[in-house]
């Protein structure tokens, strides 16, 4: 793939987001127009890991369950590193089985496999995993967000500062587009199973299934990884993974006002990224009303 010049690339979506209008203006030297995106932050980067289009990529934010991306990579690290096994047991805290909000339902005093830990971290986004698997990593939830932290420092995640494990708000909580789809490329790059982790739509605990309906999976095609996140103070949040011809995009999607519009969101700026990289062609352009174009006249492509 010819890599997109500099000069092209998109300062901010802001501008030319207007959460009503059904298209965009047209992009320069006739390439694929701009998506719309309603969301209040996002990035995708091309294979290279360069920024294709963004939206207040530096604004800080709060994470929600995207936190869950950092507990997975220092899992995946100390399971690489011989630390951990994946079959092995891991006691469930009282203090883990009561963390609020989302849980899978782990019971105080019980023993659960860390490679179920890992697919509730991942796939059902439970919080009551994560800090179980905080716990059995560190010793305590307190020792491990320095690890997280600490990791956050030597991935150069510079916008970042963790307080949990598992994203539920904290005033001391907070991330930006630009340092998850760093964290989220170097997660899948440096340990690539979990890749699979994330792209699982199912698993099985104590008799129940637990499934995630993601209509990403299916549309675009590519989608391998995905980790959703929702509060009410961060909105919904998305980090995803695509991959066309070999190739690798990261996106993440910060601060949509609902699920859906979250999954719209994403759809519209893969299906751009694919178009303007050359690996799938444009949408045929639709007329629209003059109203809706929009565009700065410096620095950002009509």
């Amino acid at each position: 793939m010819t890599p997109v010049p500099p000069t092209h690339r998109i300062a901010s979506l802001a501008l030319l987001a207007v959460a009503c209008a059904p298209v965009t203006a047209l992009a320069q030297n006739g390439r694929a127009p701009l998506p719309v995106v309603s969301a209040e932050s996002a990035l995708i980067l091309d294979p290279e890991g360069r920024p294709l289009a963004e939206k207040n990529a530096e604004a800080e934010r709060a994470p929600a369950s995207l936190v869950k991306l950092m507990t997975l990579y220092l899992a995946y690290e100390d399971l690489a590193r011989g630390k951990a096994g994946l079959e092995e047991p891991v006691a469930v805290s009282h203090y883990a089985a009561l963390t609020p909000r989302y849980r899978m339902g782990l019971r105080p005093g019980e023993s659960v496999p860390l490679r179920v830990l890992l697919e509730g971290v991942a796939i059902a986004s439970a919080n009551d995993a994560a800090t179980a698997l905080a716990e059995r990593l560190a010793g305590d939830e307190a020792a491990f967000v320095e690890r997280m932290n600490a990791k956050a420092r030597d991935l150069g995640l510079d916008g970042t500062r963790f307080a949990n494990a598992h994203g539920l708000p904290d005033p001391g909580q907070h991330s930006t587009a630009r340092d998850l789809a760093q964290l989220t490329g170097r997660l899948l790059t440096d340990y690539p199973a979990s890749r699979l982790m994330l792209g699982g739509q199912t698993f099985v605990y104590n008799g129940r299934v637990y499934a995630r309906h993601i209509p990403l999976f299916n549309d675009p095609g590519g989608v391998q990884a995905l980790k959703t996140g929702f509060t009410h103070e961060a909105g919904y949040n998305l980090a995803v993974s695509a991959w066309r011809n070999g190739q690798q995009f990261v996106m993440i999607i910060l601060g949509a006002r609902t699920r859906t519009q979250s999954f719209l969101d994403a759809k519209r700026l893969l299906h751009w990224a694919f178009a303007e990289t050359g690996l799938e062609p444009p949408e045929p352009l639709r007329p629209q009303p003059k109203k809706t174009l929009r565009a700065r006249r410096t620095g950002v492509r009509r």
